[in-house]
């Protein structure tokens, strides 16, 4: 059983979405909630892909340096590149895993897409080893989905 439930969480930002929120209050109010989870869900960062660059638009947690990625760089950037999710157990594993803090252990980056295009990703960072299981990522693949249809 997954940690996040999803459905508070979509139907929170349905709420927002109904009651004129912009973009950057559901792209906040999506990492606070999927960080209000615990544990694994120590940060919680939304890029939104600004064409050959994934652009911070929002966080919950730790700050982070990485406030643009190119498509094709760490973990953020392959999930793009290739067009699938990513869930790296242990991101100390990684060769090409840019480090945002000394303490992220795992990372787990669900895309965010309309159709075949992609908008943009959620990306989880935990300080546990491999927190992530499948049930984890279809859960926050439930909000990415959600979100690409509130966008």
């Amino acid at each position: 059983m997954a940690v996040l439930d999803p459905d508070p969480v979509v139907t929170r930002l349905r709420s927002a979405f109904n009651h004129d929120a912009d973009r950057h209050r559901l792209l906040t109010m999506a990492a606070a909630l999927l960080r209000e989870a615990g544990e694994p869900y120590t940060s919680v960062y939304l890029y939104m892909l600004h064409g050959d660059e994934l652009v911070l638009e929002a966080y919950s947690g730790r700050e982070t340096d990485h406030e643009r990625i190119p498509v094709g760089k760490g973990v953020c950037g392959t999930a793009v590149a290739t067009g699938e999710d990513q869930n790296v157990g242990d991101v100390r594993a990684r060769e090409n895993y840019i480090a945002c803090n000394l303490f992220t252990r795992s990372e787990l980056v669900v895309l965010i897409r309309r159709g075949s295009e992609i908008l943009g990703q959620i990306d989880v960072d935990s300080d546990q080893v491999d927190p992530f299981t499948s049930d984890e990522v279809a859960a926050v693949r439930v909000v990415a989905e959600a979100l690409a249809v509130l966008l």
